[in-house]
């Protein structure tokens, strides 16, 4: 391996270690919200509370594109660096408040305000962060091993979703149901504002990459990208939002379907869903080499074909088992499909945007259809189920797996930025 590659991937590790941590921060506000939900919102039933906290949960998706466009603009003309310094920054202040908020009985009302608060902030740091992260770490990977290099972006994003899931097994090891719910759901928090200093302290080390537009005049202007590249915007929000969608589905609402409506423990739910994204994180990189031999597009088209005609039969065979040998099974399964999109996620949206738009185009357009579609897979799953008609929700995911799979099958088979494409 040459010193380029070597370079690439120490680059890449770095700003893996920073996107990691982030996440964590992100997701275990979904994995401990079974905790801490009546601490915030007591008077709800337990489906009731739930569904408060999946809304803010949705409600710090919609401060993304916000997050998106702001530190798009701001890696498009600062530098990706900096930009990445900023969002861990961020993540971190919303983090911390969670971990010492006061609750509903010591406040009343502010404590769901000073909540939605710093979901607001978390959901603006973590707009910023995947457009700028995918942007940087495909310009530092090595030409040829981009779809390898760029697929740990995800390996560090459900290393994140990992980690929080593995620290809630471990809590409800040692502490119990009981004072998780009055106080263990903190820890989590406080974890991952003290892994956002380390993050920062790693992020401060890294080179700038080779290529950013703070030099050009319309470097991280929305106008122009919208005016100079609607078909590649439009193609990322296209299969943004059914890859979000899905992502979200066989993620961080699985584990409440395994309770709701599979009828598993809380904890049986968390090791299994522990012990799948182990896995869905394993598989990155092998799909991510795979799109370096066969090409992005043909990633996505085995992706979104596989969801059209899987997701129902997947769902229905999930809800009728009390195995969670047979529901690891099934949604390892699910993951496997989904790998096949998210090991390409950040490459695939790099590709179709030159240097001084990259990072804005990149993340407006995720965060935007990210904050539409995934952001609201749980509160929409949640309200079919209220409903009784939780079937309804499957057949929607199944319905933009079609959307993708269009949308994929229109994407240009030879990426016109980042070098020659391997597509």
């Amino acid at each position: 391996m040459g010193g380029k590659d070597k370079g690439s991937v120490g680059a890449i590790i770095a700003a893996s270690s920073g996107n990691l941590v982030e996440w964590f921060d992100f997701y275990i506000y979904a994995f401990c919200s079974l905790y801490f939900a009546p601490a915030f919102f007591p008077k709800a039933d337990a489906t009731g509370q739930l569904l408060n906290t999946a809304g803010l949960f949705a409600v710090g998706f919609l401060m993304r594109p916000i997050g998106g466009w702001a530190f798009g603009r701001l890696a498009d003309r600062r530098g990706r660096r900096f930009s990445l310094l900023v969002s861990v920054l961020l993540m971190c202040a919303g983090s911390l408040a969670i971990a010492v908020m006061p609750t509903y009985a010591s406040i009343g009302l502010w404590a769901p305000a000073l909540l939605l608060l710093a979901r607001l902030v978390q959901g603006f740091a973590l707009g910023g962060e995947y457009g700028t992260a995918a942007t940087y770490m495909s310009e530092v990977a090595s030409e040829g091993r981009r779809g390898f290099l760029s697929s740990f972006q995800y390996v560090t994003l459900v290393g994140g979703q990992l980690l929080a899931s593995l620290v809630v097994v471990v809590m409800q090891a040692g502490l119990g149901e009981a004072s998780l719910k009055a106080w263990g759901w903190r820890i989590p928090f406080a974890l991952g504002a003290a892994g956002a200093m380390v993050a920062l302290a790693a992020r401060r080390r890294l080179p700038e990459s080779a290529e950013h537009g703070q030099d050009v005049q319309e470097a991280g202007k929305l106008s122009a990208l919208l005016r100079e590249h609607p078909r590649a915007f439009f193609s990322v929000v296209g299969f943004t939002a059914g890859g979000s969608l899905i992502f979200y589905t066989f993620t961080t609402y699985m584990q409440k379907f395994l309770v709701n409506s599979a009828g598993m423990p809380i904890a049986t739910a968390s090791q299994v869903m522990t012990v799948c994204l182990f896995l869905f994180m394993l598989m990155q990189p092998v799909m991510g080499a795979l799109s370096d031999r066969i090409g992005r597009r043909a990633n996505m088209l085995i992706f979104s074909g596989g969801g059209a005609l899987l997701v129902v039969p997947l769902v229905t065979l999930l809800r009728g088992t009390a195995s969670p040998w047979v529901a690891g099974a099934l949604i390892s399964l699910a993951l496997l499909l989904v790998s096949f999109y998210t090991s390409v996620a950040g490459i695939i949206k790099a590709e179709l945007f030159p240097s001084e738009v990259r990072a804005l185009g990149v993340g407006f357009a995720y965060a935007l259809a990210n904050a539409i579609f995934g952001g609201s897979a749980e509160y929409v799953a949640l309200w079919a189920k209220t409903q009784g008609q939780e079937g309804a929700f499957y057949w929607y995911v199944t319905a933009m797996m079609v959307v993708v799979f269009w949308v994929s099958w229109n994407l240009p088979r030879r990426a016109p930025y980042l070098g020659k494409s391997e597509s």
